[in-house]
């Protein structure tokens, strides 16, 4: 099985972006790419950065749902989930979530993710024989914009943490 979101990706480095928060902002960027996917409209990053209380070392995830749910509870669902089903469930209905990798605060430091800590657009998977293909936008780098890319669950899932955002009239 497998299924693959129409998706347009956004990169943490792009001019619009203040220089101070490009090396954090793959929280913010994540979120303001989830966003347009539902909205059709452009979010201002470095707005979007302050209001989730991003910080020079990253997002947290708690601070994303607590602060999310300030700025943008009336409208949308944002909720941390942790069963590998409930994420294909939410791809099998067309709904991007939000994909932190984190070896540091999971307590993995020893661990060989394919990112140490980043937030990435998780917008697929597939099901393989021997594991879960995860389908991601990599949020660009300094020299390119963002790209699809796999992962391997199974590799990486002590160090994955999901959230989903979901317009209330998407339910």
């Amino acid at each position: 099985m497998k299924k693959l979101i129409a998706f347009q990706g956004l990169s943490q480095y792009d001019e619009h972006i203040s220089k101070k928060y490009r090396s954090s902002a793959c929280g913010p960027v994540t979120i303001a790419a989830i966003l347009q996917h539902y909205e059709q409209l452009e979010i201002g990053i470095n707005q979007l950065y302050r209001l989730l209380g991003t910080t020079p070392i990253g997002l947290f995830t708690w601070r994303l749902v607590k602060n999310f749910r300030k700025t943008g509870g009336m409208r949308y669902e944002v909720e941390k989930i942790s069963a590998i089903q409930e994420v294909k469930e939410e791809l099998l209905a067309g709904r991007p979530l939000a994909m932190k990798f984190d070896r540091y605060f999971t307590f993995h430091w020893f661990s060989k993710p394919l990112y140490s800590y980043h937030w990435v657009p998780l917008i697929g998977f597939e099901q393989k024989t021997n594991d879960l293909i995860l389908y991601i936008h990599d949020n660009g780098q300094k020299n390119r914009p963002s790209k699809m890319r796999t992962v391997s669950y199974q590799e990486n899932q002590n160090v994955l943490t999901f959230v989903k955002i979901i317009p209330k009239d998407h339910l």
